[in-house]
């Protein structure tokens, strides 16, 4: 078994082995870096491999799963004039979070630890129960309350157990952190764990591959604990240090008004998220996240591209979810912001790949 490269922290350096539960720096407490720096192989070398993410071998910190579901290698489909979508809401949990919880359940499985323990306002749950239960891996998932029921069914499906926390998303995420502290435990972290990252990224090398070997001009990425961006930033990255790609598209964020404390951090020339917002209720449940802990990361990877940042409405998000649903693609509000945010023109004409990243069935549409 090949030996699992270092993790480090991005802010002070300090190193952790790569067998270690540790989960975040010791010194800051920040999330972790993985020292890998993988070339990715050339297009024509990719024909007859296997139909899932992990025909990208080369580019991946972990090799021969025994916990794949045949995630990855979805449809990219047209919406208009210059404008693609990505269906990753086929994936087998029915959420891009697919990507990385093979990722991290492949991982516990050679920590071999007592239990597994995520948090997750229900899609990165779902994925990490799914990939557990694949695993024969015991799994608690800690959930804020107001979790979609739909989401909690599946997660309960999967034979995780559910503990639901009073408050909001950052009180599920101090929770789970608590029982990642005790001994013997695996934190399956789509946050902190820079092995979710580097399944994400996979996403960019599948369209990589299928508008054979290029990007478009920009990638449009919702944004709340920035999983997608870093893992996107990630794969850009690699694509061009090996010559693969002539230039590197701009990163387009986009939050929901109403909890947009990236968006308000890049308006105000903030390396970092200062404070909190309030939470605040919204129809994008999935990335209403009031303090991103990559935040800084998230911040550089889309001004170095030449991106920006967008922010869209409860109306806009309902609307583009109905307009996604009139052409046949039925996405939860959460997987709709994207093209909320470029719809009407805000591209202006550039070519472009927004994600629908979680199906319509988990939560429903956003009611008025």
């Amino acid at each position: 078994m090949t030996p699992l490269p270092d993790r480090y922290c991005p802010v002070d350096g300090v190193r952790i082995p790569g067998d270690s539960l540790a989960w975040c720096c010791p010194s800051c407490h920040g999330p972790l870096d993985l020292d890998f720096a993988p070339t990715p192989a050339p297009l024509k070398s990719l024909t007859g491999r296997v139909n899932s993410l992990w025909r990208y071998t080369e580019t991946l910190p972990l090799s021969a799963p025994s916990v794949s579901l045949g995630e990855g290698r979805t449809p990219l489909v047209p919406l208009t004039d210059g404008i693609s979508a990505k269906l990753d809401f086929l994936m087998p949990t029915l959420s891009f979070k697919d990507r990385g919880a093979v990722m991290l359940a492949e991982l516990a499985l050679r920590a071999g630890p007592r239990r597994v323990v995520a948090d997750s306002s229900g899609n990165a749950g779902t994925a990490v129960a799914a990939y557990c239960a694949r695993g024969r891996l015991p799994c608690t998932v800690y959930v804020p309350e107001g979790t979609s029921a739909k989401k909690l069914e599946q997660i309960e499906a999967h034979g995780a157990r559910v503990e639901v926390v009073d408050g909001g998303r950052e009180a599920a995420g101090a929770a789970a952190r608590r029982a990642a502290n005790e001994p013997d435990t695996f934190y399956a972290s789509h946050v902190f764990n820079p092995y979710f990252l580097h399944g994400t990224k996979t996403y960019v090398h599948e369209l990589w591959e299928d508008l054979g070997g290029r990007l478009p001009e920009v990638l449009v990425v919702p944004v709340g604990n920035g999983t997608l961006l870093l893992g996107a930033a990630l794969a850009v990255a690699e694509l061009y240090s090996a010559g693969l790609l002539d230039r590197r598209p701009a990163l387009w964020a986009v939050q929901a008004a109403a909890v947009a404390p990236l968006a308000r951090a890049w308006e105000e020339g903030a390396e970092d998220v200062a404070e909190p917002i309030a939470a605040a209720p919204t129809f994008a449940e999935g990335i209403a996240i009031a303090r991103p802990p990559r935040a800084r990361q998230i911040l550089r990877a889309v001004r170095n591209s030449g991106g920006t940042f967008r922010t869209v409405t409860e109306d806009q998000i309902r609307h583009a979810q109905l307009d996604l649903a009139s052409r046949g693609l039925y996405v939860e509000s959460t997987a709709a912001v994207c093209w909320a945010a470029v719809r009407e023109g805000a591209l202006g004409g550039k070519s472009a790949v927004v994600p629908l990243c979680g199906a319509g069935v988990k939560s429903g549409l956003a009611r008025a």
